[in-house]
């Protein structure tokens, strides 16, 4: 990481550390990416330095760190940044008709999963990375390492995590062959628009289809990744029983994904707000497994963390309901008092603070 000061940061810059006001609470959480706003922000509460990861969310590195020291200072995130990147370059050239080059996917993939399997609050966080304009390329490896990290949460061996992961990475390549007009369109699509934009499975698969280094299993994920379980999903309507494991699980990580992270026509959900919506909406349509993996293992909340609420309170986690487990109980750290969130509908947990 990177100690600057105020006058030195810019958009893009990533906090490495939590931004801590004058009473020791966490004003803005590490690994969030800085806007106008949040400038405003740490102008108003008279933060002088903040410390930063050596590279900015797009990947380029930050002013004035020489090579060796962003070496030195790399953190995982910034392995992701870089793979985010590198998606950029492979998208651009899908875009241009080469072919997918595995080896070098699979080089830059597997070695960011492996730094990254065991960083929950890293994996966590991943949506505050993913800006409008680079949506797509933070989906692609988000959702290859959040397919991953289930998998092995629900037991897959290394290889088929593996595999699992490049299928999630690889499940959006067909966007490449869609409109580049529709891609970049910030209102919401008309039906001929989202037509075409639910043929990108299969523009996808036929990418894939004859890559000796991918399983049948990853193949179908990637082909599959739309499909629901009640055969509400796209581009076939097939049902849970002619779905294959693989697709389930990377449904789950692209669900997820998408709903926690800010796009072109629609706002950003926190993690917490999207299970909820996921358990509720998409009941039925997704992998209950996969869902209870992702709610167990990523967003799991354990008594003691403090989280963040929505109306700007912190709080502590006093109790945890098995039934909404991202509505505890909480008590605001101010005033002491106690909360019910499965009461009080209208506040939710935004982000989680200390784990």
């Amino acid at each position: 990481m990177v100690r600057v000061k105020r006058s030195q940061l810019r958009e893009g810059c990533v906090l490495a550390e939590d931004v801590l006001g004058k009473t020791k609470r966490p004003i803005i959480p590490k690994n969030t990416v800085i806007t106008k706003p949040l400038l405003l922000v740490l102008e108003k509460f008279l933060v002088e330095e903040v410390d930063v990861e050596p590279l900015l969310a797009n990947g380029e590195p930050f002013p004035n760190v020489d090579s060796a020291s962003t070496a030195a200072a790399k953190q995982p995130m910034a392995f992701y940044l870089e793979a985010v990147q590198r998606y950029k370059t492979w998208f651009q050239s899908w875009q241009a008709g080469l072919p997918v080059d595995i080896g070098e996917i699979r080089g830059v993939i597997i070695s960011l999963f492996e730094r990254m399997a065991g960083q929950k609050r890293e994996l966590l966080m991943l949506h505050h990375y993913a800006t409008k304009d680079e949506y797509l390329h933070h989906h692609a490896v988000s959702v290859g390492l959040l397919a991953g990290f289930l998998a092995m949460q629900l037991g897959y061996s290394e290889g088929e995590c593996h595999q699992i992961a490049l299928a999630g990475v690889l499940a959006d390549c067909g966007m490449a062959k869609v409109s580049k007009r529709i891609l970049t369109n910030p209102s919401a699509l008309t039906e001929a628009e989202f037509n075409e934009v639910k043929q990108h499975p299969v523009f996808s698969y036929r990418m894939v289809q004859k890559i000796p280094a991918l399983n049948h299993g990853a193949k179908l994920a990637v082909l599959q990744h739309h499909e629901r379980n009640d055969g509400s999903g796209y581009p076939f309507g097939v049902k849970a029983e002619r779905i294959h494991p693989y697709s389930q699980i990377v449904a789950v990580a692209d669900v997820y994904h998408a709903m926690t992270s800010e796009r072109l026509y629609r706002r950003k959900q926190s993690p917490f707000r999207a299970i909820e919506t996921m358990q509720r909406e998409q009941f039925g349509k997704l992998s209950t497994e996969a869902v209870a993996a992702l709610v167990n293992n990523l967003i799991g909340l354990q008594t003691g963390a403090v989280v963040k609420l929505s109306n700007g309170e912190m709080a502590e986690v006093m109790f945890i309901p098995s039934d909404e487990p991202a509505r505890p109980i909480v008590k605001i750290i101010e005033t002491g008092q106690l909360l019910s969130l499965s009461v009080q509908r209208d506040i939710y947990i935004e982000e989680m603070v200390q784990g």
